[in-house]
């Protein structure tokens, strides 16, 4: 980062196993900060674009800690492998980086994203290009477009997903099965296959679902419907969101993976080594739930994670919660996680992200239950669109009035971000609207870093 504004500055690379490069760990510990921010990205199909994201990100926070005294800040900017689709924008980079316009197959820039998470797959990825760019008007061909598709995400996205990430870590956490669930297990009952239903059920009713969400995201407000109507050819258009959702099914697997196997054991090997430094963790869409996810694989005991704010969150809203509303015998993956951190746990929301408010729950109801396609419901929520639920004493603030007046110093806060995380088209609407200087002061406000 040779012309970073935001000094020191370092970036921690992890595979998808968890794997932390080791030398990038080392030069982390050496940095003489008071506080650390480390950031994680989510959708990118490249470290570079990664790079410029956090620049832009960290480049307010000089400033505005001109009057802070004490405070020697550093910055991290956390690399994984995650996937993004070219048709999706990445965070406010203007026309040059902005979202592709969309083709009826796979753009070539797409076609080599997913050669990437999927190595081997070369053939597959060819054939369901083939697919989309044709859009047979044949039940027999969403047959195939669905088995291959489950071909693609059977190989595990590269090693992160739909395996074991079973290995032993240094900050002690037990090895488990990697999983992309936002609930805990039925107790007393085998953990669920990890494949989602959509892959299992029938491709062309899935397809049809898809479809008609995404004529939902491009609607007026006021004019939405889920009606399933406009012949095989229109499905063609569901069908490639399948193998988009399909593919950040894995990728949502391997962001917990991280979190939980990769940065958790990082933030305790750092509390050995540096034990006065304060870290914030912050983390975009899937990035979110690898920090959250990351308060798990904390060791016990370590106390050195003072915030965390999940900008646009793209997990269940119900992560956090004691007992799920709809299954009260359980909970949600991360119950309890909050109290992990010495801090707040700030989760910024935004009515106008319509890639968690329309296709999130759709794919998550397509991942866990067949029941339907309508009638969503608010069990498939996600933490960005609506914040954190079913958690006791959760505040609930606009941001102006969390950048007035701060954050309570512990427990969840929600923060309705969408008077800035506004801008955005179909299908993700603002969800990569992030690169705002409010929200650089949210992340300082969460950590009691500014007056």
């Amino acid at each position: 980062m040779t012309d970073a504004v935001a000094e020191p500055y370092q970036e921690i690379t992890f595979d998808a196993r968890g794997e932390v490069n080791e030398r990038q760990r080392d030069r982390l510990a050496r940095l003489e900060v008071t506080d650390l921010v480390m950031f994680a990205h989510g959708w990118n199909s490249r470290r570079s674009v990664a790079t410029r994201m956090y620049e832009r990100f960290y480049a307010p926070f000089p400033g505005l800690l001109a009057d802070s005294t004490g405070v020697r800040l550093g910055y991290a900017g956390v690399v994984w492998p995650s996937m993004r689709f070219a048709d999706e924008p990445v965070p406010d980079f203007g026309r040059s980086l902005a979202a592709a316009p969309t083709e009826p197959g796979l753009d070539q820039q797409t076609r080599e994203a997913l050669v990437g998470a999927f190595p081997g797959c070369e053939g597959i990825v060819e054939r369901l290009g083939e697919l989309l760019t044709q859009r047979p008007e044949e039940p027999a061909a969403f047959e195939e477009f669905g088995a291959l598709v489950r071909r693609l995400t059977e190989g595990g996205a590269g090693g992160g997903g739909g395996s074991t990430a079973a290995r032993a870590s240094d900050g002690g956490t037990q090895p488990e099965p990697a999983s992309a669930s936002d609930e805990e297990p039925v107790p007393g009952e085998e953990p669920a296959a990890d494949e989602p239903l959509m892959l299992r059920d029938d491709t062309l009713t899935v397809c049809q679902g898809f479809a008609a969400a995404l004529t939902e995201a491009d609607a007026e407000p006021g004019a939405r419907s889920l009606a399933l109507g406009g012949g095989l050819k229109k499905a063609w258009n569901g069908a490639k969101e399948l193998l988009r959702q399909a593919t950040y099914f894995e990728m949502k697997r391997r962001a917990g993976t991280v979190g939980r196997l990769g940065l958790g054991p990082v933030l305790g090997q750092l509390a050995r080594s540096s034990p006065s430094v304060r870290v914030h963790l912050v983390g975009h869409s899937q990035g979110a739930r690898l920090v959250a996810f990351a308060l798990r694989g904390l060791p016990d005991g370590v106390r050195n994670v003072k915030s965390v704010t999940l900008l646009q969150g793209a997990f269940s809203h119900y992560a956090f919660a004691e007992r799920l509303p709809h299954a009260r015998g359980r909970g949600g993956a991360l119950r309890g996680a909050q109290r992990r951190v010495d801090g707040p746990v700030v989760a910024c929301h935004s009515r106008h992200d319509s890639a968690l408010g329309v296709i999130y729950p759709l794919a998550s109801r397509l991942a866990g239950d067949s029941a339907g396609l309508a009638g969503l419901g608010s069990r498939w929520g996600a933490v960005g669109f609506d914040g954190i639920k079913a958690v006791p004493g959760t505040v609930g603030l606009t941001l102006a009035r969390a950048l007035t007046d701060g954050v309570p110093g512990a427990g969840c806060v929600n923060v309705d971000a969408a008077a800035v995380v506004r801008r955005g088209g179909a299908p993700s609407g603002a969800h990569s609207d992030i690169l705002h200087p409010e929200l650089a002061r949210m992340v300082l406000a969460a950590g009691r870093l500014t007056g």
